[in-house]
């Protein structure tokens, strides 16, 4: 691949049978907007070896599309996160799969560090959902887990989820797609702000967009998440960075709020919502019993039940 001029279009990535990593590469930062080595393995060459996306990486940060920021942790310190330049940010914005995203521009490792631990959390829960769907034989791979998807709640307030899963199961002739809100918690909030979350879940199930300055029209009623899915999604909050009796704590609030709240109890009747601990799912699979419905009274169960 050669580098190219600024403003270049992206068509000079078309994939090519000598070159489908690199572009799958650069796709996979545009959308998950950072990876370590190993994170990309597994999205995107689950049975191939490090090397090989290293060799891949190396060279898109030769070409100058791709930078790295080195990870906090001094036993880990050669292991580092890598984003996409300003460079192959512009490359990679007309691909289809990040139509009608809004661009993610990192300008210097110091931006870049200061996003990676929550970033590279999101990816981390994203792969426990791409092992179970490739062993199980579902559909769920890199472009069906879209991270920071906004939505308007009202009053001029946005809901950012950390991110939206599209994930199909496949029982034999049978395909069943489901959709969910991921919330990745890493307990660096207080529990009541994280609770606080399920009301704008529930005021984003509720609201309903006024076209400005007329009149409220018949053809008009219908909630805002119409325009983007089918059905709403369940909502999953997935949990780490603390012990096991804080994540439970945490649970527990997020529990007590559909309980006491009207507005999320009204949600919780409608929509599945359920919490696990990240460690859980890496270690048993998402389709396990690891998930604990916040609409208390219930049994763990699979998110996909």
């Amino acid at each position: 691949m050669t580098r190219s001029t600024p403003g270049a279009p992206a068509a000079e990535l078309a994939p090519s049978p000598t070159e489908p990593l690199r572009l799958q590469v650069l796709t996979a930062l545009a959308l998950h907007r950072m990876a370590t080595t190993g994170q990309l393995r597994q999205m995107l060459r689950p049975d191939g070896s490090r090397q090989l996306v290293s060799r891949v990486l190396n060279k898109l940060r030769s070409a100058g599309f791709v930078d790295l920021t080195a990870l906090a942790d001094s036993e880990r310190s050669r292991t580092h996160a890598w984003y996409l330049t300003p460079e192959g940010s512009r490359l990679t914005r007309d691909l289809p799969v990040l139509r009608g995203r809004p661009p993610y521009p990192i300008t210097s490792t110091t931006a870049a560090s200061l996003k990676t631990p929550h970033t590279l959390t999101i990816v981390r829960a994203h792969l426990p959902f791409a092992a179970d769907a490739r062993r199980l034989g579902h559909e769920h791979g890199p472009w069906d887990w879209t991270p920071e998807v906004s939505h308007p709640i009202g009053e001029g307030e946005r809901l950012v989820t950390d991110a939206v899963m599209h994930y199909t199961v496949v029982e034999g002739e049978h395909r069943r797609k489901l959709r969910a809100f991921v919330e990745v918690d890493r307990a660096t909030m207080s529990s009541e702000r994280l609770a606080v979350k399920l009301i704008d879940y529930a005021r984003l199930f509720h609201y309903e967009a006024q076209p400005v300055g007329r009149r409220r029209l018949p053809s008009a009623t219908g909630p805002a998440w119409l325009r983007w899915y089918p059905v709403f999604p369940r909502v999953l909050f997935v949990l780490t960075g603390a012990s096991r009796t804080r994540l439970e704590n945490r649970i527990s609030d997020l529990q007590a709020m559909v309980a006491h709240h009207p507005l999320v109890a009204a949600l919780a009747r409608e929509i599945r919502l359920a919490a696990t601990v990240l460690e859980d799912i890496e270690e048993h699979g998402p389709a396990q019993a690891a998930w604990v419905p916040l609409a208390g009274g219930k049994k763990p169960c699979a998110w996909t039940h």
